[in-house]
C-alpha cells in the first residue's frame, strides 16, 4: 500500500468520525501541516504510532488502515466481510420507516392533547418536516410553530418522537448479521441529533455502524445526489459495491440513479422484507 492510499484511508476514518482536520490533531497531539501532508500522501511511510494515534481517535483499526503492512507487524488482516452474489459488501440502512417506526402514534397523541384531527397534525409535520431535516430550520423553530397552531405550551416534537419511537421487529437480529458479515450505515432524512439519541437509547440497535449519515447534520436530503455522493465517500466502496435498505420508493431510486443496489423495506410486513435482504445478501 502506497502514501496515498494510506492518507485516503486515513482521511476516511477522519471523516468516518465526524472529525474536522483541526479536531484530529488536537484529540491525536499532531501538528496541522502533518496531518495534511499524510492524507496527502505527501509524507513517505508515516510512523505506526503516528497512524496507531490516528486509529485510536477516530475508532478505527490499526491493522485496518494499514491493510497490508499489518502482515509485516504480526498482525492479522482484518478485512473478514463478505460480498454478496450480486457484489454487495456495504449495506446502508434508513431509520424512520425501516429501523424504527413510530408515527401514527406520536400523531395520535398529538392530535388527542390538542383536541385536533389527526389529519391535520399529519399535514403540518409533513409541511416543516424537510425543512427540519435539511437543517435549514432548527429544532425549535419547528417546535415553535407547532406549539402555536396547535395551543399546546411547550411542545416538544422530539419528546413525542422518542416517547412512540419502537425498534421494528427482527431488526436487531437482522443488523446483527449484517454487520457481522458486510459493512454497514445509517442513511436517514432527520432532524438534527434525533439519530445520536435514537442509538444513545437503544432504539437502533448497537452494532458497528461505518459511517451515518444524518440529513439535517449535512445539509442535503435523499433523494437528492449529493447525500448519495457523500454517503459513497464515506463507505469507502464503489457505487456498485452499496445496497440501501429503504421504506421509500423515491429515496431508493435515488439509491438507483448514484449506481446502488436497493430493496424496498415494507414496515408493515417486516418479516418478509427481512428474508428479502437476507436473500439479497447471500454469498
Amino acid at each position: 500500500m502506497d502514501e496515498k492510499t494510506l492518507g485516503k484511508r486515513l482521511q476516511l476514518a477522519r471523516k468516518r468520525a465526524r472529525l474536522t482536520q483541526q479536531e484530529l490533531c488536537q484529540k491525536a497531539g499532531l501538528s496541522y501541516s502533518t496531518l495534511a501532508k499524510i492524507e496527502r500522501g505527501a509524507i513517505r511511510t508515516p510512523s505506526v504510532f503516528t497512524v496507531a494515534s490516528i486509529a485510536a481517535v477516530t475508532g478505527a483499526s490499526l491493522e485496518e488502515l494499514l491493510d497490508m503492512k499489518s502482515r509485516s507487524l504480526g498482525l492479522m488482516p482484518t478485512d473478514t466481510k463478505q460480498r454478496s452474489k450480486n457484489g454487495v459488501r456495504f449495506v446502508y440502512f434508513d431509520v424512520n420507516g425501516t429501523i424504527v417506526r413510530y408515527f401514527e402514534r406520536a400523531y395520535t397523541e398529538i392530535s388527542q392533547q390538542a383536541n385536533t384531527p389527526v389529519e391535520i397534525v399529519e399535514t403540518m409535520f409533513l409541511h416543516y418536516d424537510g425543512a427540519a431535516c435539511r437543517g435549514s430550520m432548527s429544532n425549535e423553530e419547528v417546535e415553535k410553530i407547532f406549539a402555536a397552531q396547535l395551543g399546546l405550551e411547550n411542545f416538544s416534537w422530539e419528546s413525542y418522537y422518542m416517547e412512540n419511537a419502537q425498534t421494528t421487529p427482527g431488526l436487531p437480529e437482522l443488523l446483527g448479521w449484517v454487520a457481522q458479515n458486510y459493512q454497514v450505515g445509517l442513511l436517514t432524512n432527520n432532524w438534527l441529533g434525533y439519530t445520536d439519541e435514537l442509538m444513545r437509547r437503544g432504539t437502533i440497535p448497537k452494532v458497528d455502524y461505518r459511517s451515518i449519515i444524518e440529513s439535517a447534520k449535512v445539509g442535503c436530503l435523499k433523494p437528492e445526489a449529493k447525500i448519495y455522493e457523500l454517503a459513497q465517500q464515506l463507505s469507502g466502496v464503489e457505487p456498485n459495491e452499496i445496497l440501501l435498505v429503504d421504506d421509500k420508493q423515491a429515496y431508493l431510486s435515488g439509491a438507483e440513479n448514484a449506481g446502488w443496489h436497493s430493496l424496498w423495506f415494507d414496515e408493515t410486513q417486516p418479516e418478509h422484507s427481512i428474508e428479502q435482504i437476507k436473500q439479497a445478501l447471500a454469498f
